[in-house]
């Protein structure tokens, strides 16, 4: 019972982290370029996940572990990162939100693909309707200059997704958090050789909303959620801890109106809960 509680409450610790990252990457990139605060953040994490591999003395991963970190890398440190970033220089994180309840649809899909189950029909219906309820919010609310923004975060859920779905399977042989901080490695030469090359031509500008923006994301989101979180799936289980993620959009709400002010319209909130419902039914038909 104290290791499931102790499960429970680190990946709650994480979803909160987590609910963070968007208003933080919001405030972040009216200083710094997409790309810089992308490679920037992968930058910072992989030297500190790089410490505590090497204070904790872990292993390191084989040479057919490689491919998969690079999956993982490829979602969770440059897409997902790289794409909001974008998409949040045309739409508000509150409008952003509204997509990130389709993350753990995304995650559950992938892993459905990468472990050949075969899920239940009502599985599928739970993820058309909450894909439609997302895709009909984005139509209904985005004008021309949002449309944008409202792919670009479709397509930042399914990296996503992906590199969570990738990251769960090395986590079983590797360990929760060292399957991020080996994939912030794999990544490092080349977010190291862009941040250089996007380094932005004047510092003075940049104000420190802007500068707290980068390291929550770099220290917080990028590498210390990832360790409450997997942390929380060890302990408490996959299927349970991972029902905390459907509290993470509301979360996010919260702090895109209390912290940047931004208007969260009743239109967010309801669709919203429709889509933390299908994913609730999605992942409860998902065997």
């Amino acid at each position: 019972m104290d290791r499931s509680m102790a499960g429970w409450g680190s990946g709650l610790l994480g979803v909160i982290i987590f609910s963070g990252s968007l208003p933080a990457t919001r405030v972040a990139v009216g200083g710094f370029s997409p790309l810089f605060l992308t490679s920037a953040r992968a930058v910072i994490a992989a030297a500190l996940g790089a410490l505590l591999l090497l204070l904790l003395r872990q292993k390191r991963p084989q040479a057919s572990d490689l491919v998969p970190l690079a999956v993982v890398s490829l979602g969770v440190v440059v897409g997902f990162p790289l794409l909001t970033a974008l998409a949040l220089q045309h739409i508000t994180s509150a409008h952003s939100i509204v997509f990130i309840g389709l993350l753990p649809m995304a995650t559950a899909i992938f892993g459905v693909v990468r472990g050949g189950e075969r899920p239940k029909p009502a599985f599928w219906l739970f993820s058309v309707v909450g894909a439609v309820a997302v895709a009909g919010f984005a139509l209904a609310q985005s004008g021309p200059a949002s449309l944008t923004g409202d792919l670009l975060m479709v397509a930042a859920i399914v990296l996503c997704g992906l590199g969570y779905a990738e990251g769960v399977t090395l986590s079983r042989r590797l360990g929760g958090w060292q399957v991020i901080s080996w994939a912030l490695l794999v990544s490092l030469p080349i977010m190291g050789l862009i941040a250089l090359v996007t380094l932005p031509s004047d510092w003075t500008g940049i104000t420190t909303p802007e500068w707290l923006g980068l390291a929550y994301v770099s220290v917080f989101s990028m590498l210390v959620g990832f360790v409450f979180w997997y942390r929380g799936l060890a302990l408490g289980g996959i299927a349970g801890v991972g029902q905390l993620q459907l509290l993470q959009p509301f979360f996010g709400l919260a702090l895109a109106g209390l912290l940047l002010g931004e208007p969260v319209a009743w239109s967010m909130i309801v669709v919203t809960g429709l889509v933390v419902f299908c994913v609730f039914g999605a992942k409860r038909f998902a065997r």
